[in-house]
C-alpha cells in the first residue's frame, strides 16, 4: 500500500519511524510512504524525493491509496481530508479537533466514494480505545463512558500530589518536558478532553454531539497546592475526568475534576498516562490504560488503522443518526468547593452545604446546577475551585 503523510511533526515523524524501521517480517513491510506533505520551505531544506508541498500531486497520484492526516487543527486539515476522500483515497487521522466537528461529513463522503475513514489515534493515543469500544458495541449496548483523556492534566495533578508543588511550577515542568504547549488552555481547561469525549460519545451511543459552550467544562487552572493537601487529608486523589452516562433518551456530558479514594483505578493512573472505560450490559465495566499522546504511541495507533485498511478489516458501522437530549440534571453527586465569593451561600441555598475550614461541600446536587453556580462564582472569585467526590462525600 502506498501512503501519503500530511505533516512531519511529532506524530508524522513517529509514523515514518515505525513504517521505515519495521521488521521485514512484520505486516508493516507491505506499507510504503510515497509522499510527505510539508511546507514549501521544508522541501527546499531537504533533498528527500518524498517531500512535497503540492497537495494536488498527491490527490492526482492514483497509486496513493491512503492519506494520513497529522497536521492538527481544523483548517486546512478539514478541507484536505475531504478532498482525499473525494479522490477515492482512504484517510487515517489523529486529529481529534477535526474529527469531533466533522465526523458525520467525513463518514458520509467516505461512504459515497467507497473508501474508509479511520481515527483510532484521535482519542487515547496508543491505548487503543476506539477499536475496543467498537468491539464492545458488537455485543453490548454501552450506557456510559468515562476516563482520564488528557495526559498533560494528569501529569500536573499527579506531580502536585506526589510533591506538594504549586500548579504553576508543575505546569512549567510539563511545558519543559514537552507535555504542555506554551498556551496550555486546551489541556488544563478541558477543551482537549471535550473533543475526545465528543468522539467517544458519538461512537458509544451512535449519535452526534459537537464541541461547544453548551457542554459543561471545569478544568484545573485554579487548583492550588492547598487543595491537593486538603484532599490528601480526606484520603482523596484529584483527576480531571470526562464522563457521559446514557439514560433512556437522555445522556449526561461533563468534564470536571473528580476526587477518588486512594486505591481506586483512576487514582492510580500516574504521570501522563490516560485511562478510558465504558460500561456494557454483559461485560460490565471495561477499562484501558496507556500512553495518550507522544510520537510513538500515537504513531502506533495510526499505523494500526493503516494495517486494518490494508487487511480489509471491517470496523463497526455507526450511522450517527440516533437522537438523544443532553441532560446533566440526572447526574448528581457531592462537590467540594473553595471560594471567597460572598455569592456562594445564596447560590447554593437550595442544597445542603457543610463547611470545613476554607472548603464547603454541596451535597446531592446535579452537575448542571453545580457548573452553572461555579460560572457565577468565578465572575467574582476567579481563583475558586471545585471537584466532585466520586461516590459521594465521606
Amino acid at each position: 500500500m502506498n501512503i501519503a503523510i500530511l505533516g512531519l511533526g511529532t506524530v508524522g515523524t513517529g509514523i515514518v519511524k515505525i513504517i521505515e524501521g519495521a521488521n521485514p517480517m512484520s505486516m508493516t513491510a507491505d506499507l510504503h510512504i510515497s509522499h510527505i506533505f510539508v511546507r514549501p520551505e521544508k522541501v527546499a531544506q531537504d533533498d528527500s524525493d518524498k517531500l512535497t508541498s503540492d497537495y494536488d500531486a498527491i490527490l492526482n497520484d492514483d497509486s496513493v491509496e491512503t492519506v494520513v492526516e497529522v497536521l492538527g487543527g481544523i483548517e486546512p486539515a478539514h478541507t484536505m481530508i475531504k478532498q482525499a476522500l473525494q479522490n477515492h483515497k482512504n484517510v487515517v487521522t489523529a486529529n481529534k479537533a477535526v474529527v469531533a466537528r466533522y465526523m458525520e461529513e467525513f463518514k458520509q463522503v467516505a461512504k459515497e466514494n467507497n473508501v474508509q475513514f479511520r481515527f483510532e489515534a484521535s482519542v487515547g493515543g496508543g491505548i487503543p480505545w476506539i477499536v475496543n469500544l467498537e468491539r464492545g458495541l458488537r455485543i453490548d449496548a454501552v450506557d456510559s463512558v468515562h476516563g482520564i483523556f488528557n495526559g498533560t492534566s494528569n501529569f500536573i495533578l499527579d506531580q502536585m500530589t506526589k510533591t506538594g508543588a504549586s500548579f504553576e511550577s508543575v505546569l512549567k515542568e510539563a511545558q519543559d518536558l514537552g507535555y504542555a504547549e506554551a498556551d496550555p488552555s486546551a489541556d488544563i481547561d478541558g477543551y482537549d478532553i471535550e473533543n475526545k469525549l465528543c468522539i467517544s460519545v458519538d461512537v458509544a451511543y451512535d449519535t452526534l454531539v459537537h464541541p461547544g459552550e453548551n457542554l459543561p467544562k471545569f478544568g484545573i487552572r485554579t487548583i492550588e497546592a492547598q487543595d491537593i493537601a486538603h484532599f490528601k487529608d480526606l484520603g482523596l486523589v484529584a483527576k480531571l475526568i470526562g464522563r457521559s452516562e446514557l439514560s433512556g433518551d437522555h445522556f449526561s456530558y461533563v468534564i470536571e475534576p473528580v476526587l477518588y479514594q486512594q486505591g481506586v483505578i483512576e487514582a492510580s493512573i500516574n504521570d501522563n498516562f490516560n485511562y478510558a472505560s465504558f460500561h456494557g450490559e454483559s461485560i460490565g465495566d471495561l477499562g484501558f490504560i496507556g500512553q495518550g499522546a507522544g510520537m510513538m504511541p500515537t504513531g502506533h495507533a495510526v499505523v494500526q488503522d493503516i494495517l486494518d485498511i490494508n487487511g480489509q478489516v471491517k470496523h463497526l458501522i455507526r450511522t450517527l443518526e440516533k437522537q438523544f437530549t443532553i441532560d446533566n440534571q440526572f447526574d448528581k453527586g457531592d462537590y467540594i468547593v473553595r471560594t471567597t465569593s460572598d455569592q456562594f451561600d445564596s447560590l447554593t441555598s437550595n442544597w445542603n452545604v457543610t463547611t470545613d475550614g476554607k472548603y464547603k461541600t454541596v451535597s446531592d446536587i446535579d452537575a448542571a446546577s453545580m457548573h452553572s453556580i461555579m460560572k457565577r462564582v468565578l465572575a467574582s472569585d476567579d481563583t475558586a475551585f471545585m471537584a466532585r467526590v466520586s461516590g459521594g462525600a465521606e
